[in-house]
């Protein structure tokens, strides 16, 4: 693959914050990739870019993309990739890193450029480097109502809990999508009739805000879920609200969990209103607190959800499987940077039954190469908002390579 030059400038993601978009143009075309950011991560993530910012990580990335131009870059499997890490690492040995929002723009680039070379769709490219088995359609799970950090600048109450989600579980995925749309809007009808001072806005990911309490948007979720026959799950986002003590601090009934009152608290929920999904409901380091949740559960019935805890990095995704502690995690290819890394996890959670969810961020862009991977990597789940064109693009995609592949 012949590069004749490469690009790397700002772009605003949903939030207008400044994200970074990269293009390579060979002699088959220009191909664009963004990367998007997230407002509550884990502290094991690495960092988006530069210690210096954003702007700075596009300076580095446009030094470094000069010595690109005018070569040829071998790409026919996603396993070529590698021949990055020598020349990214002496590059950042003398300038500084780049950051994983850097790199995951950079090698999305590449990989579409090095796609159309071999004559074959992003996600046909990954599936063929990784799989024989025969192409998968995730599910969507999607954001309805929020709370937590992606409500932030909402005044008074609202919900600690980060999501209250919407998972179908039907045979197309543009069935699924439709569902969730209609179960959307009913949402905002119950929000209505149940909220008195309900504002027709929606958070960082597209979802309502509510000043609920937890349980009683958990019992509206519910509800909506009974209507359209869809499963229902919690981004629980737990860490965001853990203090230094080693208490679970609610905002929105002002009350104090300890550690076994919160594996209490959410098993009771799980029973209660019959979870699907739960995501983040133990602090970020506390695998054995996440283990006995688990146990505590159906496991054919509950999914526990690692994205803080495991991080996208295989080190504590290996760890998270021997202790038990998850049947299930977020895959955020930005969280760890690179798309050989995120292979590996996805690798070991087929082999060791960990059900895969690749997941948006709430600062998202108009790229939707999030539905390539899911469906390149054999995703189970695909997790994004219900509204939004950052969100909706994704969705569309997805529509487009079922109708592709199945009618």
């Amino acid at each position: 693959m012949f590069i004749k030059r490469g690009i790397a400038k700002a772009i605003k993601n949903s939030r207008g914050e400044n994200s970074i978009e990269v293009s390579i143009e060979t002699i088959n075309g220009i191909f664009i990739a963004s990367a998007p950011s997230g407002k509550s991560k884990g502290k094991n993530e690495v960092p988006d870019y530069n210690e210096r910012g954003v702007i700075w990580s596009i300076k580095l990335l446009n030094h470094f993309l000069k010595k690109l131009e005018n070569k040829n870059i071998l790409l026919r499997s996603l396993s070529d990739l590698a021949i990055l890490n020598k020349p990214l690492s002496a590059f950042e040995s003398s300038f500084g890193k780049l950051g994983g929002n850097t790199r995951y723009a950079l090698e999305t680039a590449l990989l579409k450029a090095a796609a159309k070379e071999n004559k074959k769709e992003l996600w046909e490219f990954v599936h063929h480097s990784v799989s024989k088995k025969p192409i998968k359609i995730p599910m969507p799970i999607g954001n309805c109502i929020g709370g937590g950090l992606h409500s932030q600048g909402i005044r008074g109450k609202k919900p600690d809990f980060q999501e209250f989600l919407l998972i179908p579980d039907e045979k197309r995925f543009s069935t699924a999508v439709t569902k969730n749309i209609k179960a959307y809007g009913y949402a905002k009808k119950l929000l209505k009739k149940r909220e008195k001072h309900f504002f027709i806005k929606r958070n960082d990911e597209g979802a309502w805000n509510t000043s609920k309490t937890n349980e009683e948007t958990v019992g509206i979720i519910k509800e909506v879920a009974e209507k359209f026959k869809v499963r229902i799950g919690l981004d629980v986002a737990s860490s965001t609200f853990y203090d230094s003590k080693g208490y679970y601090r609610y905002q929105n009934k002002e009350l104090m969990r300890d550690r076994l009152e919160q594996i209490e608290f959410v098993k009771s929920l799980v029973e209660q209103y019959g979870l699907f999904y739960v995501e983040d409901p133990i602090n970020e380091e506390d695998f054995s607190g996440f283990k006995e949740l688990l146990a505590q559960v159906n496991k054919n019935k509950t999914l526990i959800v690692g994205d803080d805890l495991t991080t996208t990095n295989l080190k504590r995704v290996d760890r998270a499987f021997r202790t038990e502690a998850i049947n299930a995690m977020i895959i955020k290819p930005n969280q760890i940077g690179s798309i050989l890394e995120v292979a590996k996890v996805v690798e070991f959670c087929k082999k060791n039954k960990i059900v895969t969810i690749f997941s948006h961020r709430s600062g998202e862009t108009m790229d939707d190469s999030l539905s390539d991977y899911a469906i390149g990597f054999g995703a189970d789940f695909i997790k994004t908002g219900i509204y939004g064109p950052e969100r909706l693009i994704k969705l569309r995609r997805i529509m487009q390579i079922e109708k592709h592949l199945f009618d």
